[in-house]
């Protein structure tokens, strides 16, 4: 290969990576353009075969979701361990979802940690992240149980079903 040939593919490629850094740093500006759904309420029901809690949302794209059976729950930010009660631990998290307007006032009135008595499997639920569009649940339960987590939308919820 000629030095030539080397420098003309080494000048296309920082040219490549300079507009794919462009593109890059545009992304977050379209996404801040867009409503980030916002957490209003938690709530939580003992339903036959499983407990569900329910994340409302105001409206905006609805959030993808995910969770992991974790060892202990973590807060977002400062990477302290979160104690709640629970033998086990799952953390849901969804985004773009948030927990504050775009002023940083809180839209979720309620506690930032609670106790759930009535249900069966679910011993404690806590707020655990809010953090650049991602909003994070953390669920303390008494037994490793199938857990679903998944949208509905008009209006906008995230839900979370954990087996008994």
């Amino acid at each position: 290969m000629t030095i030539t040939l080397r420098r003309a593919l080494a000048a296309l490629a920082a040219t490549t990576l300079m507009f794919t850094g462009a593109v890059a740093a545009a992304s977050p500006a379209s996404v801040a353009a867009q409503t980030i759904p916002a957490m209003t309420g938690i709530r939580t029901g003992l339903n036959t075969g499983f407990d569900r809690i329910v994340l409302d949302l105001t409206t905006g794209p609805a959030p993808a979701v995910r969770y992991d059976l974790v060892d202990e729950l973590i807060a977002d930010g400062s990477g302290e361990i979160v104690w709640l009660t629970g033998e086990y631990f799952i953390a849901v998290t969804a985004t773009p979802a948030a927990a504050h307007d775009a002023a940083g006032n809180p839209t979720y009135p309620g506690p930032q940690k609670f106790r759930t008595r009535a249900l069966r499997n679910v011993m404690a639920v806590a707020v655990t992240g809010d953090y650049e569009g991602t909003l994070s649940i953390g669920l303390g339960v008494r037994s490793r149980t199938p857990v679903t987590v998944f949208t509905l939308t008009a209006p906008n919820r995230v839900v979370i079903d954990v087996g008994h």
